[in-house]
């Protein structure tokens, strides 16, 4: 495929307004693209507008997945931006617009990956699966629903296609969003002891959260556990003591004090401040992804390194990163396989004002893409 079409490809995919909940455009259109090259695919609905989508090339036992999520988050006041976020606008060999690190460079290279393969006729030893996924910006429901449907459990190895800048990462934080909710009484607030102020019963919890996990270990791969307190609700009127208060918090679990780790203590600190008033407090946990890490000598990831220094001329870094990825539900199969992050643009762009890629390093995620593939299943 021509340098130009690739392009063409990738400004299409940032043109879709994709933002989470509204991913069928952009499975209809990569369906559209396969097809035209002879490459069955298979739309798998999730809601109405949001598809997943599969497609498969090859014969043979080993199955290599690339995966990369359909949706994009919110632009925020498109007036902020310095060009329109879906005209995925050129300058400076940078394409801009909402999604062109995160991960519509990625999920672009990958589909340029089988339709090239499939053009070229390429053997393979095994199979190669096209993966995309809805709703990984929150909740991760796509991966979570294909892995429910079997689509992990054969895999051989995986790669996510989130941006990495051309370096490999093989491990991730967990990700786990929670609610603590608090019932309190309502009373004027002139008699205060006719109340419980649920907004100062749920700042206890919020105290005690802040010194909660002081006690965590340090993970040799992944650092420190990461814990915020991130959303706080609570009282109607100035003159009227609150009956209810809310919270939500986000925590990147570690091996080392894992997610059912995190929940337990969660739990704690709810008790211990339930002990404390006559407010209840609750937990809800919303969601929980685990934290990820493979080997780093694992052929998946030493192949892709060797092909990567050579296509960017220097050595590539193996690295971590904090965010998760929806390698978080795929790796809940029974099946056990190696997981490399892989992708064009900086992880630093994504989800953020003026988002872009840089077209070299777009094609040069490509060709590492596509050689990775000729070699796994040589």
């Amino acid at each position: 495929m021509q340098k130009n079409e690739q392009i063409e490809i990738l400004k299409h995919l940032v043109s879709l307004n994709s933002v989470n909940g509204y991913e069928e455009a952009v499975a209809t259109y990569i369906k559209q693209l396969f097809a035209a090259h002879g490459i069955d695919s298979q739309i798998i609905p999730y809601a109405h507008g949001r598809s997943n989508l599969i497609a498969e090339i090859g014969q043979g036992k080993q199955v290599l997945a690339l995966s990369g999520h359909l949706d994009t988050v919110a632009t925020g006041d498109p007036a902020n931006w310095q060009f329109p976020p879906f005209d995925a606008h050129i300058e400076n060999n940078r394409l801009y617009g909402r999604g062109a690190a995160d991960m519509k460079s990625g999920l672009a290279a990958m589909v340029i990956t089988f339709i090239n393969l499939a053009d070229n006729q390429t053997p393979l030893n095994g199979r190669l699966r096209f993966i995309g996924t809805v709703g990984e910006e929150n909740g991760a429901m796509g991966s979570r629903m294909l892995t429910e449907q079997g689509y992990a459990d054969d895999l051989s190895a995986l790669v996510i296609g989130e941006p990495t800048g051309g370096n490999i990462v093989y491990a991730h934080n967990g990700s786990l969003n929670y609610h603590v909710f608090c019932q309190g009484k309502g009373a004027h607030s002139s008699m205060p002891e006719k109340g419980i102020n649920a907004v100062t019963n749920l700042i206890k919890f919020v105290t005690a959260e802040a010194t909660g996990f002081d006690d965590a270990p340090i993970s040799p791969e992944l650092g420190s556990l990461v814990h915020n307190v991130t959303v706080f609700k609570g009282g109607e009127q100035v003159n009227t003591i609150p009956a209810y208060a809310e919270l939500q918090g986000n925590i990147r679990p570690i091996p080392e004090f894992d997610n059912a780790a995190v929940i337990q203590r969660l739990h704690e600190l709810v008790d211990q401040v339930n002990q404390q008033t006559d407010a209840q407090l609750t937990l809800h946990v919303d969601y929980s992804f685990k934290p990820i890490i493979s080997d780093q000598h694992d052929a998946l990831i030493q192949t892709t390194k060797q092909i990567a220094d050579a296509e960017f001329g220097h050595p590539v870094d193996l690295a971590v990163i904090h965010g998760a990825t929806d390698a978080s539900e795929f790796t809940k199969s029974k099946n056990h396989f190696p997981v490399m992050v892989y992708g064009a643009g900086e992880w630093s762009a994504a989800h953020s004002l003026n988002e872009s890629v840089d077209l070299d390093q777009y094609a040069h995620v490509q060709h590492v893409y596509q050689q990775l593939v000729e070699k796994f299943l040589a």
